[in-house]
């Protein structure tokens, strides 16, 4: 089992979740009735998680080369 592909996917969804949020900030979209609708902190939120998001990918990424170089 490769510890990298969790990691990967969990560095995805917090890609997507860090995009979604930074869209709701800038009213792009979701609904008026949210309280991240329009609002300034959440598009720095959004900006931010998807930065950590990044972050994670790469260690994923970086994890399941050296995964991959090690002997069987």
């Amino acid at each position: 089992m490769n510890p990298g592909k969790p990691i990967i996917g969990l560095g995805i969804v917090v890609i997507l979740s860090g995009i979604v949020f930074y869209l709701q900030g800038q009213s792009v979209v979701g609904p008026e009735s949210s309280f991240m609708y329009s609002n300034p902190e959440w598009i720095t939120n959004g900006q931010w998680i998807t930065i950590t998001g990044i972050i994670i990918l790469a260690g994923g990424i970086v994890l399941s080369k050296v995964n991959s170089l090690r002997p069987k």
